[in-house]
């Protein structure tokens, strides 16, 4: 029975609003911002009002608010109080209380009309109100769900209907998924070229926005009275994981009925124009930043005003808020017209400071009157070509891709003045596409209208043959990525019925590629093309490589990677099979989840290639993935590189190499640089360096032949291209060829050069002073959406920077240079004395706006990160080169260094300004300092929920290091507050207040005048040496009584520390112990060989023979190295002794006190032994530290050096030894480093790093034997089998590890007596020589 009253009931659930009477509801929205924990401060807006509601006629009403008042919030939640926006209130009150008139029949709002002086800021708030009276009420259900149209857009919608008898009331409940919507209401700016990583949110979201509504309506005569009504409306952002804390949005209103009066609601006398529906339109914040809230009375007064603060404080050093003057200046270009723009640069075009900021500021404005501006200037000539390129490139990228600017793009790209410069042509191209594809983003419907230009350029490029023309075509339509294109693009492919296989290869290749972006949006369209490509073994290689990558980044099924690994198992090429299984077995790895398929796919694909494909070296042509996804943060990074090789030719056809970022559910290819020498290889192929049946060797000789002769190479084709890709968008690229590298061959040997560098050396001379400022706006990424109060809400992310610089540069020349200065002589030259003598202070300034929160031209509120950096890194040096006297000189002079060399502060603050009072802005740290914070989330089982939490107390320390000799003391003071006391989550450490600064200050102790780093080369160096360098004579009776004393030093030492061990080691029985089950069961899995494998001895090449005799030992080679070696060093311990320096090297701090300190490096040369000695030593009083490197060439076959330090060169020595002989019948080299003592440090650390070789050779696939070879020597054999492969034999104590057959990337020219079977062909140095006398 109950069901059968509700159903009837049900029957009658349509709000009622009666022709004769005014329902009067009490009405209150609250908008706030900020962490869903108590004691955090917030931000936020509410709104209070009566709203009278009246109908007109049956469907038509009208609304009208009294009373309204608006409140503003930023304090800590919940203790702080709203605070009434009295002026705000005020001068909205007009528009507020103006009736507006509404459809409405059964429960749904149609149109909305309002006169025009009504806002669409106010006219939203409107609709947030009319939002609450939508309502879909089915008669026959209580329970649905359905896609409904509200504020936000049409979303999906679920209904239950109660009834509760007691009361008489019926119960509507109504909850909206704002994430699942048929038509969302949202603006994405700076987010075009991102991609939706849908797989990334599956299962952790980084942005949750739900809404919930409850009705209690009356019975009523007509149907029924909405007695009250609430909405709580919730977003949740973090851009880490939500479930690691978040931001949220927290909307709520109420509607209560009051009562109804006789008095009807009476519009206004005014036309009532449409003004849409109910849900929201966008007003000027799109144009109005979220950082800052300006009132723009006069905006060409406010630009010259904000222009000129920027170039009078940024000159000497960058001002501390440059960044947001400089984004001040970008908003208020924004608001202005093009005929205010106008009249700003003919106002500041001839002042060179002011141009190169208005010319930075104007492309960041990104709306089409500057792309419309920056055409007319260029047209009219007052923009240099380089100077319309770089405004241009960013200004494409900024610009809102709407029709007009579309058109605007097509129509510069079409100019007869663009055609006739090619760099320029291109650049515009690129942007066309690029546009379309942003418009296509916002769009999803866009025409296909829009590539008709290029379309028919590529028609008729086709039709001439014209090669390059046909090239950009195709490099624009890959930036557009529309569906419409594929036809197109498909008939330039090979293979497929076309005539594409007459195109150059290059041509093939850049139609392959254009189909990158149409299958980021139609994989399934793309697909099959590239299926057909890759198994197409009539096709080039190359291609079919290429197609490989375009169809691994389609995210194929496992089905279609299963048939393409089925089809390689026959494949003859080896370069396509090499490069598909190397791309398919990276794919396995890869841990991205958007790749997840992929690589599941790739896991059972590569079951069914042959394993001998992972043996190829890389001689052949791979593919390389690597990535990494931290899923709880939702953050991650992933590279790939393709090498694409020719047999033919040691140079590979084409390396291509990309980055990609994930963040907070999105993804983008952020850089992308790929290079090709298709040109060059196609010469090469025709030359007889492409001959199969020579050597490599031969092959080397002849390809240098070819490229040396290159003025025979085809004039009609590319020599090597390379790109460049930002965000998936091809933004440049540049061909060289023949005719680029004739064009370029004059200019760098023309008189242009000579004549350029007798202008900077003449500057030079007189002095130079330059000031630079560089402002860039790094990022602007905005996401604005509608809440259900009709108030926007923005999630963005602004970057700013402003680099300046000062330098002056002060050059005297002795003698004067001549006027002519490429009749100069070399001995002029020699006889030239340069000083030089430069000072710059360069100083950078960048800040970062995070923001989440309400951003209207009225009113702002918001919870906002702000990080700043500011870093000023003066210096000042003097150099002097006195080249006759073979001396060369470097001072660091002092020079004047601010208080604090880098500043930087990031904090978390709550804002709430309204623009009718100005001064009244808020601002409150979001964690209050050592405040009791009453945390609604408790984690500890030891504190009650309701227990309060203390802050923690804010860590600040200062850390100081003095810098020895130069009297330097560098200092970092770091302080920081956050709010992890309330949650231990990534995001609760962020927010608060963080601070660094650095700086350098002169610490206690004589002041350094100067820093000198001084060479002297030549007879002169022993007379420029600071301290007389001598060693010690052991035979003497000082050294004797020295080595003594050193050597009581040394045992002391030792036995300090064999004790410590001792004590240590004992202490680690315990532990040992309870780990050596699990240690042994560890190194089961290494393989050990107890017994030694039999290995060839090394036979070192004689000096007059092929090898020395087959019995030689490596004892012998040793020991006759060692005693031919000591014997050159016993005719002089010291060379110094015998012949003077070749050259010497101080370094030394210059003090007021005079007192010497620094180090002086001579070396010295003896050419009858072929020896050379280089001796560091400290030119302090009393400092007998020295370090003394001795080496010499034994033979062509071998070397040796020993390196000692300490005092007197007598505490630590290391003598290494290198020569080349044969192992077994293989041609090898050995190394071997022998140690007489090292530093404690050193031995400590190198017995912790051998307990984990084992495992590690072992996964590096060597063998480890363990065998007792010496105790203080390393040897390392390497033997060539074959010029592609290579033995390698380590022994170190107690084990050896060794590999055969490790397979190298390429040939090794070594012929087994050890002789180089390639030699440099004395054509290439002739025509060397020949050309330099030609030019």
């Amino acid at each position: 029975m109950r069901a059968v009253v509700l159903a009837l009931t049900v029957a009658l659930v349509v709000p009622e609003f009666a022709l004769d009477k005014t329902y009067v509801y009490k009405y209150e929205a609250l908008l706030l911002g900020g962490l869903p924990h108590e004691g955090l401060a917030r931000a936020g807006i509410k709104v209070n009002s009566k709203v009278l509601l009246s109908a007109v006629t049956e469907n038509t009403f009208l609304m009208k608010l009294m009373d309204p008042l608006l409140h503003e919030y930023a304090g800590i939640w919940p203790k702080d109080p709203f605070v009434p926006a009295t002026k705000l209130t005020s001068a909205l009150a007009a528009q507020l209380q103006i009736p507006i008139k509404f459809e409405y029949a059964n429960g749904v709002v149609g149109k909305v009309f309002a006169p025009a002086g009504v806002s669409p800021t106010v006219m939203n708030l409107q609709r947030g109100i009319l939002n609450i009276l939508q309502l879909n009420l089915k008669k026959t259900q209580n329970i649905y769900e359905l896609q409904e149209a509200g504020v936000q857009g049409v979303c999906r919608t679920h209904y239950v209907i109660n009834e509760d008898p007691k009361a008489n009331h019926i119960i509507v409940t109504k909850s909206k998924d704002l994430s699942h919507c048929q038509e969302k209401i949202i603006k994405d700016i700076g987010l075009a070229y991102t991609e939706r990583c849908a797989e990334c949110t599956e299962r952790d979201k980084s942005l949750i926005e739900t809404a919930t509504y409850n009705y209690i309506m009356k019975p009523a005569a007509a149907g029924v009275l909405i007695a009250e009504a609430t909405v709580e409306e919730v977003h949740q952002f973090s851009p880490l994981n939500e479930i690691h804390g978040a931001a949220m949005m927290e909307a709520k209103q109420t509607l209560a009925f009051v009562e109804i009066e006789k008095t009807p609601v009476v519009p206004i006398k005014a036309d009532y124009l449409a003004r849409g529906s109910l849900q929201y339109e966008f007003a000027t914040e799109i144009l109005q930043t979220p950082i800052q809230l300006m009132k723009i009375s006069d905006a060409p007064a406010q630009i010259i005003e904000i222009l000129k603060h920027l170039v009078a404080n940024n000159v000497a050093m960058v001002h501390d808020d440059a960044p947001l003057k400089f984004v001040q200046l970008i908003q208020l270009l924004r608001f202005a017209t093009l005929e205010n723009i106008e009249a700003i640069w003919a106002q500041f075009k001839d002042k060179p400071v002011y141009r190169r900021w208005l010319l930075d500021a104007l492309p960041a404005v990104g709306t089409p009157v500057i792309v419309k501006l920056l055409k007319e200037k260029f047209l009219a000539g007052e923009l240099t070509i380089p100077e319309f390129i770089q405004a241009l490139v960013v200004a494409l990228q900024m610009v809102t891709a709407d029709l007009e600017t579309i058109q605007l793009t097509a129509s510069l790209a079409l100019h007869e003045k663009i055609a006739t410069i090619p760099a320029l042509r291109e650049v515009v191209m690129l942007g066309y596409g690029s546009m379309i594809a942003k418009h296509c983003v916002a769009v999803p419907t866009c025409p296909a209208e829009l590539l008709g230009p290029i379309h028919e350029i590529a028609a008729e490029a086709i039709s001439k043959n014209d090669i390059p023309e046909i090239t950009l075509a195709l490099k624009v339509l890959g930036n557009a990525g529309h569906p419409a294109s594929l036809k197109p693009i498909m008939k330039l492919l090979p293979g497929l019925r076309t005539a594409a296989t007459s195109l150059p290869l290059r041509i093939q290749v850049d139609a392959i590629l254009a189909l990158r972006n149409i299958a980021k949006k139609e994989p399934k369209l793309v697909q099959p093309v590239d299926l057909q490509l890759v198994l197409d073994r009539a096709l080039h290689p190359e291609v079919r490589m290429v197609a490989c990558i375009v169809l691994f980044e389609t995210k194929p099924s496992v089905a279609l990677i299963s048939s393409l690994a089925g089809a390689l198992k026959l494949e003859t090429n080896m370069h396509v099979a090499s490069f598909a299984y190397s791309h398919i077995k990276s794919l396995t790895r890869i841990t991205a989840p958007d790749m997840a398929a992929v690589a599941g796919a790739a896991n059972v694909a590569i079951k069914l290639m042959s394993p001998k494909l992972d043996r190829l070296s890389l001689r052949f042509c791979r593919a390389l993935q690597l990535d990494f996804y931290h899923t709880p943060l939702m953050v991650g990074a992933a590279g790939s590189a393709y090498m694409i090789n020719d047999a033919a030719t040691i140079l590979p056809r084409a390396v291509v190499a990309k980055a990609r970022a994930y963040l907070a559910g999105a993804a983008a290819d952020v850089l992308e640089i790929g290079v090709r020498t298709e040109g060059l290889q196609e010469a090469l192929l025709q030359s007889p360096a492409a001959d199969e049946s020579v050597d490599r060797i031969t092959k080397i000789k002849r390809t240098l032949r070819a490229l040396a002769n290159w003025k025979a190479l085809p004039t009609n084709q590319p020599l090597a291209s390379a790109y460049i890709k930002l965000f998936g968008q091809e933004v440049a690229f540049v061909n060289v060829d023949k005719t680029v590298i004739e064009e370029a061959i004059p200019i760098v040997t023309g008189p242009k050069p000579r004549e350029l560098l007798k202008a900077a050396l003449k500057a030079l001379q007189e002095g130079i002073a330059l000031q630079y400022a560089k402002p860039l706006l790094m990022a602007e990424v905005r996401r604005i959406l509608p809440t259900a109060i009709g108030v926007p809400m923005e999630l963005s992310l602004y970057t700013a920077a402003v680099a300046v610089a000062s330098v002056n540069v002060q050059a005297t020349i002795t003698p004067p240079l001549p006027e002519e200065i490429e009749t100069m002589t070399l001995e002029q030259l020699k006889k030239t004395d340069v000083q030089l003598q430069a000072e710059a202070r360069p100083s950078v300034a960048l800040q970062t706006f995070a923001v989440m929160g309400v951003n209207t031209a009225l009113i702002q509120a918001a919870v906002m990160a702000k990080g700043k950096i500011r870093t000023i890194a003066p210096g000042k040096v003097a150099a002097r080169a006195d080249i006759l006297k073979g001396n060369y000189k470097v001072e660091a002079l002092p020079v004047e260094v601010p208080e604090h060399i880098v500043i930087s502060s990031f904090e978390t603050l709550a804002v709430v300004r309204n623009i009718e009072d100005p001064t009244a802005e808020r601002i409150v740290p979001l964690v209050p300092e050592l405040s009791l914070q009453n945390s609604q989330t408790s984690y500890s089982s030891e504190m009650p929920p309701e227990a309060p939490v203390r802050a923690a107390a804010p860590f600040h320390k200062t850390l100081c290091l003095a810098v020895p000799y130069i009297e330097i003391k560098g200092c970092i003071e770091v302080h920081s507050h956050n709010a992890a006391f309330i949650r231990n989550d990534p995001l609760f450490y962020i927010i608060g207040q963080h601070s660094a600064r650095a700086s350098v200050a002169r610490a206690e102790g004589p002041a350094v005048e100067r820093l000198e780093l001084e060479v002297q080369v030549g007879p002169r160096a022993a007379e420029r040496l600071l301290k007389q360098i001598s060693l010690i004579d052991e035979e003497t009776p000082e050294g004797k009584a020295f080595l003594l004393k050193l050597r009581e030093i040394l045992e002391t030492e030792d036995k300090n520390v064999r004790v410590s061990s001792e004590s240590s080691s004992s202490s680690r029985i315990i532990s040992s112990s309870s780990s050596s089950s699990m240690s042994s069961s560890r190194m089961t899995e290494v393989r050990t060989w107890d017994t030694a494998t039999v290995m060839e001895p090394f036979r070192k090449f004689h000096k007059d023979r092929y090898m020395a005799p087959h019995g030689a030992s490596k004892a012998v080679s040793s020991g006759s190295t060692a005693s031919s070696f000591e014997k050159i060093q016993k005719q002089a311990k010291f060379l110094g002794n015998a012949v003077p320096p070749v050259f010497a090297v101080i370094a030394r701090a210059v003090r007021v006190d005079h007192k010497l300190l620094g180090y002086q490096l001579a070396a010295y040369f003896d050419k009858p032994n072929a020896r050379v000695q280089l001796v560091v030593s400290s030119i302090a009083e009393n400092d007998n530290l020295k370090i003394c490197a001795d080496g010499a060439v034994l033979s062509k076959h071998k070397v040796t050096a020993r390196v000692a330090w300490g005092p007197e060169c007598q505490q630590y020595a290391v003598i290494a030894k290198a020569e080349a002989g044969v192992l077994g019948e293989f041609p090898a080299a050995r190394l071997e480093v022998e140690w007489e003592r090292l530093p404690i440090i050193v031995t400590t650390y190198a017995k912790k790093l051998s307990k984990h070789i084992p495992m590690a050779a072992f996964k590096a696939g060597f063998k480890l034997e363990r065998v007792s070879n010496a105790d203080k020597e390393i040897e390392l054999t390497a033997a060539l089998p074959s010029q592609r492969s290579l033995n390698v034999i380590a022994r170190i104590p107690e084990m050896t590890l060794s590999r055969m057959d490790i397979p190298l990337p390429i040939a090794v020219p070594i012929n087994p007596d050890g002789t180089l079977s390639i030699q440099i062909d004395e054509d290439i140095l002739s025509w060397i020589q020949k050309h330099i006398k030609e030019e």
